[in-house]
């Protein structure tokens, strides 16, 4: 068992070293953690020191409750909400309907690849830390920086687009209510800056508790989702304008509503936006895992649950507004703002419309204070390795709480500052969901494409893997997101119809700030970031020695009798010499 130097464990009769952990780590081969914390390690904290951390968080959550911070991060029915514009507006019910399969094809890819990728490497650092350790050597923390800063971006801007729906639709539902009432950019900024205050306060409570409302949050979506998919086609009234109750099969699926100035394929692909955002949740689990119980199995399975449940339920509510939507041109034009619950004026009675709205609202309201959590989570994990200006501040954990509650108000902060963009016009803030959609997808698919093209059969398995189908089903996902990359930056006017007003500014919110950080690597941060830094105690052993049992270590020394700080090894630092990018790939 394990002692106060290196914990040691027996398996079949002999003493073995976190060390040999099934994980790929950015330790070196060789290196034993050492538990100085005058207690035995779990499992799950033998790992996270085999990845080179010491454990930090307490491990509060289980399978259900990781699903659940996912899941309503993934928030299937307000997220539909939200994005509709861009799944109706830009390809009609044949993207809502073939379309969205097509996607969830690529989409599932990405995410069995990243749970393969998360039972290797159950940190919260997650894709950033995968990218490091993967990348062929030297490129490593290149690698990892590209990685972090798309996936930050990505995270950062998911609470505050969401709770920008939320706020929208609860307006909306006051002008259906009242239809003198006209909500202001004024007020929706404020309602929706006051969701955000609410969200970082709980955000900021003890993982317990963030479990609970998380487990309650995502009972109520699934209800929900579930309720609006019967209420929806049980109560639809389109023999009011003269319509059959469903429109035909033929018209659903065969119709291609030209909502671009593309080609009719084009259009379906530029409609995925709202595919690729509103399932753009499940890598939740992996920025979850140092708080997992049985994290490298639990939070893969969550990650690859999260997608592929949510991939069935939302193509059923694609399929219900198909099959229902009476007038598509004025769901987008319509006074309230907001597509969907302009939707829902068209086909249901008022009553049942604010009743679904009320729903869909309470729904966002979970999925908000999710995402904070999710992107807190991540903003913990770069500014332990140093990424940020003041990482010292930012990755500080409340010592009361046991959560890192100062990223979580600068997640906020910024958050609250891109809310600005309110003030720009529909377009403008919009940019915040293309964002969303463009930057996790950059960052998700990164480690992949390395695991894939560079380290191939090398990689290095955790207890969850795809087997025999780990290349083809990355090759798949790493493809999908070459495609898709460019598409969600094309705007969808052409010509002279193209104007300031109708540019997709996504290629600009998100390149720009890129830019800019590609070159202060390139300039500055290429000289101090060398990847995730390790901050757990470890010795070095000799490399003829990789056979020898490891009860020889006592006190501090190795099996050569060195003493532990022979190597240059500090705690938080990596050996001396040593970078990610001088590792082999998948940890060999």
């Amino acid at each position: 068992m394990a002692d106060r130097n290196a914990s040691v464990y027996s398996t079949g009769g002999r003493k073995r070293s976190v060390a040999e952990e099934p994980v790929t780590s950015v330790l070196k081969g060789g290196d034993i953690p050492v538990n100085d914390s005058g207690r035995e390690w779990t499992a799950d904290e033998e790992v996270l020191a085999a990845l080179g951390y010491k454990p930090e968080f307490k491990r509060e959550f289980s399978l259900w409750t990781t699903f659940s911070v996912s899941f309503a991060v993934l928030g299937l029915l307000p997220s539909f909400a939200t994005t509709l514009y861009y799944g109706m507006g830009y390809a009609g019910t044949a993207g809502m309907t073939w379309g969205w399969l097509v996607a969830m094809i690529g989409i599932q890819s990405v995410a069995a690849s990243m749970a393969e990728l998360c039972s290797s490497m159950p940190t919260s650092g997650g894709l950033y830390y995968a990218s490091a350790v993967l990348a062929p050597p030297g490129w490593g923390p290149f690698a990892a920086w590209i990685t972090g800063w798309s996936n930050w971006m990505g995270q950062v801007t998911g609470a505050p687009s969401v709770n920008y729906g939320t706020s929208a639709m609860i307006l909306a539902s006051a002008s259906i209510s009242n239809p003198s009432y006209v909500p202001t950019n004024y007020q929706t900024f404020l309602l929706t800056v006051l969701l955000q205050l609410i969200h970082g306060c709980m955000a900021s409570l003890p993982t317990k508790w963030i479990a609970r409302v998380n487990s309650a949050g995502t009972t109520f979506n699934i209800i929900a989702l579930v309720a609006v998919i019967i209420i929806i086609p049980a109560a639809c009234d389109r023999t009011a304008h003269e319509l059959p109750k469903f429109t035909p099969s033929s018209e659903v699926w065969g119709t291609i509503y030209q909502g671009t100035d593309y080609p009719p394929g084009v259009s379906v692909l530029m409609s995925f936006i709202g595919v690729i955002w509103t399932m753009s949740g499940y890598d939740s689990p992996f920025h979850l895992a140092e708080e997992c119980s049985n994290a490298n199995i639990a939070s893969p399975r969550a990650i690859f649950l999260t997608s592929a449940i949510g991939g069935i339920f939302g193509w059923f509510l694609q399929l219900v507004v198909a099959y229902t939507v009476v007038d598509i041109d004025k769901c987008l034009t319509s006074d309230l703002g907001q597509p969907f619950a302009a939707y829902l004026v068209q086909v249901l009675p008022q009553k049942l419309v604010l009743t679904v709205l009320s729903i869909t609202i309470i729904a966002g309201f979970a999925m908000g204070q999710g995402c904070m959590i999710a992107a807190s989570r991540v903003t913990f994990a770069y500014a332990r390795d140093g990424c940020f200006p003041f990482s010292k501040y930012w990755k500080h954990v409340n010592t009361v709480t046991h959560t890192p509650v100062n990223a979580v108000w600068f997640n906020n902060a910024v958050a609250i500052i891109l809310l600005l963009l309110i003030f720009g016009g529909g377009l403008a803030i919009g940019a915040i969901f293309s964002i969303g959609a463009l930057a996790a997808f950059v960052a998700f698919t990164t480690p992949i494409f390395i695991r894939v093209f560079f380290v191939g059969n090398r990689f290095r398995p955790g207890p969850w893997n795809l087997g025999r189908f780990s290349m083809p089903i990355g090759a798949i996902a790493s493809a999908f997101v070459a495609l898709m990359v460019p598409i969600l930056c094309l705007p969808s006017s052409t010509g002279s119809d193209l104007t300031p007003a109708t540019m997709n500014w996504t290629c600009v919110v998100y390149g720009g700030p890129m830019a800019m950080i590609l070159i202060w690597y390139a300039v500055d941060a290429h000289k101090w970031f060398k990847g995730p830094k390790i901050n757990v105690g470890h010795l070095m052993r000799d490399r003829d020695d990789q056979a020898a049992q490891l009860g020889g270590i006592i006190e501090g020394k190795d099996l050569a009798g060195r003493s532990s700080s022979s190597d240059g090894g500090v705690p938080g630092e990596m050996p001396a010499g040593m970078q990610v990018g001088d590792m082999k790939p998948g940890g060999l």
